[in-house]
């Protein structure tokens, strides 16, 4: 499989688990703001419901979207990381499980892994297996 061949698999149509959680957060958010608002709109005055659970509920909300958008800025951060350890690995030989072979001439890193370039036109996907030297 080359390079481009792995990029372009890897590109398709993937979205960060981050991402994917804040959009399922902002839908679920949504819809929990609604149903707040249908049952303060008809809710029986004599017997209200306790606003501090209403509260309480909101609160919970917004921790879970402060972890969502920590976990996204923890992503970045690991795949800034990775860009400073990119300068070690070319100009040398790498091969994996399968037997190919090949001296790392560019290294594209993506949400779900690193793929390294070889001269011969090749990629492999880095991970368990791989042996560089």
């Amino acid at each position: 499989m080359t390079v481009s061949a792995v990029s372009a698999a890897t590109e398709t149509g993937q979205a960060t688990a981050a991402s994917a959680a804040k959009e399922q957060l902002t839908v679920d958010y949504d819809a929990f703001l609604q149903l707040m608002m249908a049952q303060m709109q008809n809710q029986d005055p004599t017997d209200p419901v306790d606003s501090s659970e209403q509260l309480a509920q909101l609160a919970s909300f917004s921790q879970v979207e402060q972890s969502i958008e920590t976990n996204s800025k923890l992503e970045t951060m690991l795949t800034n990381m990775s860009f400073g350890q990119v300068d070690d690995l070319i100009g040398r030989t790498a091969t994996d499980t399968n037997g190919t072979s090949g001296v790392v001439t560019s290294v594209e890193i993506y949400s779900d892994g690193t793929v390294l370039g070889l001269d011969n036109g090749k990629g492999i996907l880095l991970g368990a297996g791989v042996t560089i030297s």
